[in-house]
């Protein structure tokens, strides 16, 4: 449920045609939200969303209103902020693949384009504004995740200047692969098995964390409500090796066999949500981790002649150490997705 907060109060999503913005909708919609604005730059994808929620939500649809832009341009952004209290920025290049060979697209988008908005924001004087990063930024190995690195201290930067002139409070959720979301591995093994060719596994030992789109809005929401300016915020979550996901999803749609594809471009064998770093100044906050802002200054003489102390603890977080479900339990944790209840739902039509 909405917080109170959001009660005639203006959202912005960036990106918000994306599986992140649907799921932002179904939470907000019915609630005592203002407004939510829709910016994104495919007028298609916005078409189709209007659609959906003209007929889904006939009593609220028109609460959301779609803006075309591009968060590269950030005079498009300046025309979508006048009145906006607050903002989920989901806009991204979020691919792999497609980073690692047009890296240039994704400084423009992930990078210089959070910038851009971020500084439409603060001109804008929004109160409240939560960024969408991801655990390829932890020690970062392609080019999704080095632009997603600096991202983040792209909106670290822009939170101190912020706080200093009494602006928006600006801070970071980081989250692993979303189940069923656009692109993931989840949508293309029901593919693969209705289609009656066994599924592609890159290596069934890498393990994964598992978290639905729910708990996604539930992390921002977390970070909305609990942050300080440059907090990063992550969600604790359990993991599953690809091969019990892999299992998992046969259970539920059928043994056509698997395939060993071996490792693409970039992949890692585990994700890592927090890094050695980010654990000596993290706080546990039961389900959640708020790692706060690096607050040391640009006088890096005083750590050459001092020195520190201690600078990392003793492991990440990450999805081989973090709870591990086993095929049973994982079918269990898929299940709670809208996807996989959906195309149950076709298999018994």
């Amino acid at each position: 449920m909405a917080s109170t907060i959001f009660k005639d109060k203006t959202l912005l999503i960036t990106g918000g045609t994306g599986s992140f913005g649907h799921t932002v909708l179904k939470h907000f919609l019915t609630t005592d939200i203002g407004e939510i604005r829709i910016f994104s730059r495919d007028e298609k994808k916005q078409d189709d969303m209007r659609h959906e929620l003209q007929a889904q939500y006939p009593e609220h649809y028109e609460k959301v209103k779609f803006y075309i832009g591009d968060v590269r341009n950030i005079q498009s952004l300046r025309d979508v902020m006048p009145g906006v209290n607050f903002i989920f920025h989901a806009a991204a290049l979020k691919q792999v693949p497609s980073c690692e060979f047009f890296p240039m697209e994704a400084v423009r988008t992930n990078i210089e384009g959070t910038d851009n908005m971020l500084h439409a924001a603060i001109e804008a004087n929004v109160e409240r504004v939560v960024c969408l990063s991801t655990d390829k930024a932890a020690y970062p190995i392609n080019a999704m995740g080095i632009s997603k690195a600096m991202m983040e201290h792209v909106i670290t930067a822009n939170a101190r200047v912020s706080a200093q002139r009494g602006g928006p409070v600006i801070c970071c959720t980081r989250y692993g692969n979303v189940m069923c979301s656009r692109g993931s591995v989840i949508p293309l093994f029901v593919e693969q098995i209705r289609a009656g060719h066994p599924i592609t596994i890159t290596d069934p030992n890498m393990t994964r964390f598992l978290m639905n789109l729910d708990e996604a809005v539930d992390l921002v929401m977390f970070a909305f409500e609990h942050a300080n300016p440059g907090d990063l915020f992550i969600q604790k979550s359990d993991a599953s090796t690809i091969g019990d996901l892999a299992k998992a999803v046969q259970t539920l749609f059928g043994d056509t066999g698997t395939r060993i594809i071996g490792t693409r471009h970039g992949e890692k064998l585990y994700e890592t949500l927090m890094t050695k770093e980010e654990r000596t100044r993290a706080e546990d906050m039961g389900g959640y981790f708020r790692v706060a802002a690096d607050t040391r200054d640009l006088n890096y003489d005083k750590f050459f002649v001092k020195g520190q102390v201690h600078t990392q603890a003793d492991e990440d977080y990450t999805s081989h150490n973090t709870r591990r479900l086993n095929v049973e339990q994982t079918i269990e944790k898929i299940m709670t997705t809208d996807y996989i209840k959906e195309e149950l739902a076709k298999n018994a039509q």
